[in-house]
């Protein structure tokens, strides 16, 4: 059970005072600037390379963050014609460390029992035409207009669907360039960006286990505008479908609509409708339903 100071949700930049450096580390250029898009303050990772620069929480490696909220939520944006790179260890309850890994720079699925390196394919907000298949195997830097991007990382899912280990604890976090980063969060609740919290209340939404995400988290959207409409929402391993499909995609639109309709399925093979693609811009097809079977039989 998370301690109550993690509890509703921890907001890590805010509760580490990342800005103070006294218990975070950088290195190479990092630094923070106004984003004209959110006007909020945000962090910038950049580099010749994804290692080049960084910055780390905790500062020491011999520490650990001690974050126990299922969810994790990065609300970044990848550098347009860029490749970047992001590293989280996480400790497993037989006390193991396990590194979990995602860069538009890999081209592949990789994994062993300490190590899971997972590919991300950027999207930009106009991509029209979508082939889940025409991703697999690509590794291209972010497009010139892709978009800020919440990204929803349940821990023990990915521990459990890929090594059959069970999660303990979030210990690091490594964001290196190149990136511009909001926020992080750690939480055992599902936030939804797209819900207010006028509509939440209205429609008794946490009934559906839906929570507007928190006003010093939200990304801001203009009167008369849809978050999903500006903004990209990733959740991995997607709910969508439950078969062990090692893939990273856009959730559908909003759970507000799910309530109303049934949830769309973006399976491996599909290729998606200009509708679905105007709404859905990242799509990530990483390894066939075959070598996912290899993979646990590891």
């Amino acid at each position: 059970v998370p301690a109550a100071w993690q509890h509703p949700y921890l907001n890590i930049f805010k509760h580490f005072r990342v800005e103070e450096w006294k218990r975070s580390a950088k290195e190479g250029d990092v630094a923070a600037l106004t984003d004209t898009r959110l006007k909020r303050t945000v962090c910038r990772i950049r580099g010749s390379n994804p290692a080049s620069s960084y910055l780390q929480l905790p500062r020491a490696a011999t520490q650990s963050l001690g974050l126990t909220g299922r969810y994790l939520y990065l609300l970044f944006r990848p550098l347009p014609h860029k490749h970047f790179l992001i590293h989280l260890d996480v400790t497993t309850e037989e006390n193991q460390v396990v590194r979990i890994s995602f860069s538009n720079h890999f081209k592949e699925f990789k994994s062993t029992a300490t190590w899971l390196q997972f590919p991300f394919v950027c999207g930009g907000a106009k991509d029209l035409e979508c082939d889940t298949v025409s991703c697999r195997g690509v590794s291209r830097a972010a497009p010139a207009d892709v978009r800020w991007t919440c990204l929803v990382l349940d821990l023990p899912s990915i521990l459990s669907r890929y090594l059959s280990r069970r999660y303990s604890h979030l210990k690091a976090i490594k964001l290196c360039s190149n990136l511009l980063v909001r926020n992080l969060c750690t939480s055992d609740l599902v936030f939804d960006p797209g819900v207010t919290f006028s509509e939440a209340w209205h429609k008794d939404l946490a009934c559906h286990g839906i929570t507007p995400m928190p006003r010093e988290m939200a990304f801001p959207v203009p009167k008369g505008e849809k978050w999903h409409d500006l903004y990209d929402y990733i959740r991995f391993p997607s709910e969508v479908s439950k078969l062990p499909y090692n893939s990273i995609q856009r959730s559908c639109p909003s759970p507000v609509a799910a309530l109303e309709k049934p949830i769309c399925q973006l399976l491996p093979t599909v290729t998606l409708t200009r509708a679905v693609c105007d709404r859905l811009s990242l799509i990530h097809h990483i390894t066939s339903p075959k070598a996912v079977s290899a993979l646990w039989r590891r």
